[in-house]
């Protein structure tokens, strides 16, 4: 097969690492992979740097007429993102080609736009979602998704960057609980800062890290930290390229989103043998389920706090929790499994076809 990947986002996160991961897949199977993305963006340099055929662009817009000249060369364009799906299905009127659609998010449609987004997804010759929370708002709509899960592949960990990061916080505690996540709504910091001020309340022995890029909740999380005293003790480390090596760092990995279609990096700490306490929002619920790790209320911060006092408490509880959660995603979230699902899907579909 002839496959196109497109993803045009500015950053590097879990969707644009998920497109280079089923290229990768793909290719190994011996299929031809293709990018079309956004000029120097992270994704293209390191889809260049693996040897593949990257087509980079300057405007979004610029991908219609892209589509136009050349979709009749892959048998199957696969569209990443809402907005690359956007032109993928305005192409269709030009082209056969089947287009494939995987949602990342588990956001709600808003009304205005219902109309609109039924008519780019129906468009779509395969839908998939992530997981089932990311299925929800589709079949509201009416249409039914495939459910293939992410994926993730065990990184090459580079114990000096911790070492170095411990040693630049000047970070004297052997306890240490840390997140992930940009300062956006969704993500719900605000929460988290409370429920670490509610376990600071219980005892002071450790300290909590806060990797993620900022956002529109920035000013207000500042704000919070030195309000509840905790400047000491709730320290913002900012966004950080390859964060999974500072999870050996960590005795509990926090998640307090309020939405969420799946949380990629509570998988990078099941990973790396870290327990997880985390809100039960969108797919966070399917991930942590079976005893994986300990689930709260959205919103709820002293649940988050009762948590992380359980597992720092409780070492046992919390080495055997984090065992079953690196069982479970070695195996369901496993990058060759993941890409096998695709294919299977992609050849059904060209199938139809014939």
């Amino acid at each position: 097969m002839k496959i196109l990947q497109m993803n045009f986002e500015k950053g590097w996160r879990g969707g644009e690492r998920q497109t280079l991961l089923c290229m990768q897949e793909f290719r190994k199977a011996g299929h031809e992979v293709s990018l079309l993305t956004r000029a120097n963006n992270e994704l293209s340099k390191r889809a260049l740097a693996a040897g593949f055929t990257v087509h980079t662009l300057q405007k979004s817009w610029q991908q219609l007429p892209f589509l136009i000249r050349h979709a009749r060369q892959f048998d199957i364009i696969h569209s990443q993102t809402a907005n690359t799906l956007t032109w993928a299905v305005l192409a269709r009127f030009f082209s056969a080609t089947k287009v494939v659609f995987t949602r990342r998010t588990a956001f709600a449609v808003a009304p205005k736009k219902e109309r609109m987004t039924v008519f780019k997804w129906k468009k779509a010759d395969l839908f998939v979602a992530i997981a089932q929370a990311a299925a929800q708002e589709p079949r509201r709509l009416g249409i039914e998704p495939i459910i293939i899960p992410s994926a993730i592949q065990p990184p090459c960990i580079n114990r000096q960057r911790a070492d170095a990061l411990r040693n630049d916080f000047k970070l004297e505690s052997n306890i240490i609980l840390g997140t992930a996540a940009a300062f956006t709504w969704e993500k719900d910091p605000l929460t988290l800062i409370r429920a670490v001020a509610d376990l600071h309340k219980l005892r002071q022995d450790f300290v909590f890290l806060h990797f993620g890029a900022a956002g529109e909740l920035t000013p207000a999380a500042k704000a919070l930290i030195q309000q509840l005293n905790l400047e000491n003790v709730y320290l913002l480390a900012g966004f950080r390229e390859q964060v999974e090596d500072y999870y050996s760092l960590l005795n509990v990995f926090v998640m307090s989103s309020c939405q969420e279609a799946l949380g990629s990096s509570v998988l990078d700490a099941f990973l790396q043998h870290v327990p997880v306490v985390s809100t039960n929002a969108g797919g966070l619920k399917e991930v942590l389920a079976d005893g994986r790790g300990i689930l709260c209320e959205v919103g709820d911060s002293k649940a988050l706090a009762e948590g992380m006092k359980t597992l720092l408490d409780c070492p046992e509880k919390a080495a055997s929790m984090a065992e079953k959660a690196y069982a479970y995603v070695i195996d369901e979230h496993n990058a060759g499994k993941m890409g096998q699902r695709y294919l299977q899907a992609y050849e059904k579909l060209l199938a139809k076809g014939r």
